[in-house]
């Protein structure tokens, strides 16, 4: 799974060339664990998030951040949380041990973005369960803030427990629900109809191989690997984990 990675950041790339005219999105100041921009949770709640998250933080040094938006700005949500997690470095250093629940409701979209370091042990197939099992049926029944509770609680359980139990946890998630995200899926199919039209290009007499251009792209960012990802003031990111909607 590791290797689809760079092709996502490949698409975010492409999709950035094509995005909105505004040069990049604005944030909110990363002020508090629970950023609820968007007013979807009490004051009680979103004390009690910050309080448990803290907590976590302190009992494993891993970070999770909780934060939802009033708009995406006319951004994807995945392109939106690559660039709120590289502006607000979530994780630790080196460690790259920082995950962001981000929840828009006014596109009815949520995401979890995961960091390097925790990518073996919070998978894109897990985190995909995460959301289909435990915070969409609760967006969907109307309960945005259950459905994040439930959420930050299912994320709080599995970044608990010692290595190798999640990791034996998140590969069982894996071979039960084998998954791609979406965004990858995206590309790959825009990389085959890209081929396809310019081998027809090709074979009428429509010019070289200026078509070959993506293909190249996607094999210069695989054989990196990891390395392509990017840096904030803190944690890594590269584009592992899970989208939904409701």
């Amino acid at each position: 799974m590791k290797i689809l990675h760079p092709l996502w950041v490949a698409l975010l790339l492409l999709v950035a060339a094509a995005g909105p005219a505004n040069a990049a999105p604005t944030f909110p100041p990363l002020a508090s664990r629970v950023v609820d921009q968007a007013g979807i949770l009490s004051a009680e709640t979103e004390a009690g998030l910050a309080a448990r998250l803290e907590v976590l933080e302190q009992k494993t040094s891993r970070q999770l951040v909780v934060v939802t938006v009033p708009s995406l700005q006319g951004y994807e949500i995945e392109e939106f949380g690559y660039q709120l997690g590289r502006t607000w470095g979530i994780g630790e250093e080196r460690k790259d041990n920082g995950v962001l629940l981000l929840v828009a409701p006014t596109e009815q979209k949520v995401r979890i973005e995961v960091g390097y370091g925790l990518e073996p042990i919070l998978t894109d197939a897990l985190a995909s369960s995460i959301l289909q099992t435990d915070v969409l049926p609760r967006f969907r029944s109307g309960d945005l803030e259950d459905g994040v509770v439930a959420g930050v609680e299912r994320l709080i359980e599995q970044l608990s427990l010692p290595r190798d139990e999640a990791e034996a946890r998140a590969n069982e998630a894996a071979s039960s629900q084998p998954y791609i995200d979406p965004l990858t899926a995206t590309f790959l199919l825009g990389i085959g109809v890209w081929v396809v039209v310019g081998l027809i290009s090709s074979t009428l007499g429509g010019g070289g191989g200026y078509w070959l251009w993506p293909l190249l792209f996607m094999m210069r960012h695989s054989r990196h690997g990891s390395g392509n990802g990017f840096r904030g003031g803190g944690g890594s990111f590269g584009g592992g984990g899970a989208s939904g909607r409701w």
